[in-house]
């Protein structure tokens, strides 16, 4: 750790009014925690004491982001996250400039709400958009209306909040060309400055999966998720939007999210809730996941960590490799072995990497590369993996 290590709060808020059909997050219905004695004031206590915590552990280190995730953080109400920033400010302060957001539902949300958050000190919200087609939204058992996330974001700028983005899911069963497209059109009357994309996963145990399994849906596709990709990255490129990190477009740069970048390029954070993770050179850790067994073990005065592992420098090249190829700054070539760069040459003449950026000294995924990312980083790891075993 050094002090130019970016360090940021990640706070989680576990509730939710009910449970979308593809999420598998630590989240919880009010159904789900009743008779635990869990709350939202109980959670508030609990992360206060937390954060107290993590400023006994780190000491004094101003916060450079604060990111408040979920579940649905404005089902609280800005009230609650409000007192949420003041107990980092009380323990840590804010580094000047320091971006603070909050994710949040649209139908949680009001221009009363934002302008609390504005009060509070948030300068960046995150609305769960998911679509603009009904149907879709109905297959994702996303409650909002199909126009209520772009009011949300239009609410959300005209109150002075100074970042918004919305989030797309893109490759859901039944979603058409037309109903993407129709979709980021809607995104881009919203005014905001970033926008996050992601290919719908079929995640293991939830309700999606079940419908999938049963026949019910059909399975997303790789091909069309790959079509989607391309036309979302035309429709947001034509629109002054680039990407900076494969899912993520910003206005400029100013406009990316810093938390985020954190979490991409080594920075340290500490993670406050239920199920919330943390790293702080090299140490990852992360807490119990049910909303009452975390505040009952902070108010016995416990840490409510659950476990931890110590990231070995092979397992560190690992994840630099596989995040910083994500980003549109790129993978600088001195972080790999000869034999890697050797393939990121090969993975350049296939179309995969830029090849200009490639002699300049970066490996920097071209949009072919973009749509298989995965793959380029497994050939990097596996030819130094290969080199290393012949040595």
């Amino acid at each position: 750790m050094t002090p130019a290590t970016p360090f940021g709060i990640y706070v989680h808020v576990p509730f939710c009014a009910s449970r979308c059909g593809y999420c598998d997050f630590n989240t919880y219905t009010a159904s789900e925690l009743d008779g635990s004695g869990a709350s939202p004031d109980g959670w508030l206590e609990a992360v206060r004491r937390e954060l107290a915590l993590a400023h006994r552990t780190v000491g004094d280190r101003p916060v450079d982001t604060v990111f408040v995730g979920g579940g649905t953080p404005s089902l609280i109400g800005a009230r609650r996250l409000g007192a949420v920033l003041d107990t980092v400010r009380d323990e840590f302060g804010l580094a000047p400039g320091a971006e603070v957001t909050t994710e949040s539902n649209p139908e949680s949300t009001s221009p009363e709400f934002f302008a609390g958050l504005v009060d509070a000190g948030f300068t960046r919200v995150s609305l769960g958009m998911q679509s603009a087609a009904p149907h879709v939204l109905r297959i994702l058992d996303r409650r909002h209306t199909p126009g209520r996330a772009v009011e949300a974001a239009q609410e959300a700028r005209r109150a002075g909040i100074e970042h918004v983005n919305l989030d797309l899911i893109y490759a859901t069963p039944g979603e058409t060309t037309d109903d993407l497209r129709a979709s980021v059109e809607a995104v881009l009357t919203a005014g905001v400055d970033h926008v996050s994309a992601y290919s719908l996963i079929v995640e293991d145990g939830t309700a999606l999966a079940r419908r999938v399994k049963r026949g019910e849906l059909p399975a997303p596709d790789d091909d069309v998720a790959a079509e989607r990709y391309e036309l979302i990255d035309d429709l947001l490129s034509a629109a002054g939007l680039g990407w900076y990190e494969v899912s993520n477009w910003a206005s400029s740069p100013g406009a990316e999210c810093r938390h985020n970048l954190g979490y991409w390029l080594d920075g340290d954070w500490w993670g406050a809730g239920p199920g919330a993770h943390s790293h702080l050179a090299g140490t990852r850790w992360w807490n119990v996941k049910h909303p009452a067994r975390y505040a009952s073990m902070l108010a016995d005065g416990l840490s409510p960590e659950l476990d931890r592992e110590e990231l070995t420098p092979d397992e560190q090249h690992t994840e630099r490799v596989m995040l910083r190829l994500r980003l549109a700054s790129g993978l600088p070539l001195d972080l790999l072995d000869d034999a890697a760069r050797a393939e990121a040459a090969r993975a350049a003449d296939q179309g995969l990497l830029d090849p200009a950026v490639l002699r300049q000294g970066r490996a920097v995924l071209t949009r072919q590369g973009r749509l298989l990312a995965d793959r380029v980083v497994q050939d990097l790891l596996l030819a130094s993996e290969v080199e290393a075993a012949r040595a």
